[in-house]
């Protein structure tokens, strides 16, 4: 039995590691682009903002510095109850290029952040928009290189992966986990392919052609979407226009959450959403995830409790070897010190955690939160 266990193992392992690595080899990294473009186009950047005194300051004037030419940054304020609206009247006498918004009340139908993106939208007077978080810090040739990039590749869409900032100890153990986990899902080939159903699009940086975003019915047309970032690209998508999905780490760079809590709270609102509702599905990938993370180590400890013969032992430990270097490859993508890959078995146990809560809060109370708004979900 343990043996055919040792033997499963190193063969899941290696179909793993394979098609990850396979997977990153059609993944598009950006570098900065330096050179003045010549007529660039008016760039609208609409900004959702609800009790995010944390990081708005910091997140508006890095945009607000751009080195472009022709932009606007409009920020709605959705009925913060912390100091996010006094932060943003600051800034608003500083700069010129900053708009501000009272974010209206929540129409019937309607989730927050659709809602707040449309608002900044129907003010938006640029031929390309960006839709972001009150969250990433971006340098100063994010816009330019990202506008170079759609005129270059003549997209009509654009969505862009950051950099992950990690503070304590659970955004350690977690966070690379999630994230490895998501883009394992993206099959980078398949969505940058005009010719895939295939789609994805992240809420930090979402970059459309007025007319295609128009022509899609804007966030409008996903008002009640909880992945509205996933769901607006696969829109985009069937319609059949062009979509690019990039690696912008040199770009602008983002913490998503701070602490435990946070990361609970903040991935289970939309984790079994992810998997369609599907219980299989979650279920598959919660396996496949604490099969490479966590159960190698777990067979290598029974063959040396159980004093198996070397060769099982050594093939467990090559299965172990195997995945220490997928998971600190990881965290050099990530930018994460090696040392944390010894984390990721503890990360793979509460992401499981989190996707089964995520599935009750779906499947029995039919309903998701997020910044203090319940959401149904039936």
């Amino acid at each position: 039995m343990l043996q055919i266990l040792t033997s499963l193992q190193l063969i899941l392992i290696v179909v793993v590691i394979v098609y990850l690595t396979v997977n990153m080899i059609y993944l598009v990294r950006l570098d900065p682009v330096t050179d003045k473009l010549d007529d660039p186009p008016m760039v609208s950047v609409c900004v959702p903002a609800r009790d995010e005194e944390r990081g708005i300051r910091a997140c508006l004037e890095s945009l607000l510095e751009q080195d472009y030419p022709e932009f606007e940054v409009l920020v709605v304020n959705d009925h913060s109850t912390d100091h996010t609206g006094e932060l943003i009247r600051e800034l608003t006498g500083k700069y010129s290029r900053l708009i501000a918004l009272d974010g209206e009340d929540l129409p019937k139908g309607w989730l927050g952040k659709p809602y707040a993106l449309h608002q900044a939208f129907q003010k938006a007077k640029g031929e390309l928009l960006l839709f972001t978080d009150a969250d990433p810090v971006f340098e100063p040739n994010a816009l330019g290189t990202a506008v170079s990039t759609m005129q270059e590749r003549k997209l009509d869409a654009l969505t862009l992966m950051p950099k992950a900032e990690f503070g304590s100890f659970w955004e350690r153990a977690v966070q690379p986990v999630i994230f490895g986990f998501i883009g394992s899902l993206t099959r980078f080939g398949k969505v940058n392919s005009p010719d895939h159903k295939s789609a994805m699009g992240f809420g930090a940086f979402l970059m459309f052609k007025r007319s295609a975003y128009e022509a899609i019915g804007g966030h409008e047309g996903g008002k009640a979407d909880v992945l509205e970032d996933v769901l607006i690209a696969k829109r985009l998508k069937k319609a059949g226009f062009k979509l690019l999905v990039a690696d912008a780490k040199s770009l602008f760079s983002i913490r998503m959450y701070y602490g435990f809590r946070e990361i609970w709270i903040g991935w289970r609102k939309n984790m079994f959403l992810a998997m369609r509702r599907s219980v299989s599905r979650a279920l598959y990938h919660v396996f496949m995830v604490l099969a490479f993370v966590l159960t190698p180590y777990l067979v290598l400890g029974w063959n040396v409790m159980v004093g198996a013969d070397l060769i099982w032992i050594g093939l467990s430990l090559f299965g172990v070897t195997m995945v220490s270097a997928a998971t600190i490859k990881t965290c050099d993508e990530l930018g994460l010190g090696r040392i944390n890959a010894c984390l990721f078995p503890i990360g793979a146990v509460v992401m499981a955690a989190i996707m089964f809560n995520s599935m009750i809060q779906v499947l029995v109370f039919s309903r998701t939160e997020w910044r203090g708004r319940v959401y149904s979900v039936e």
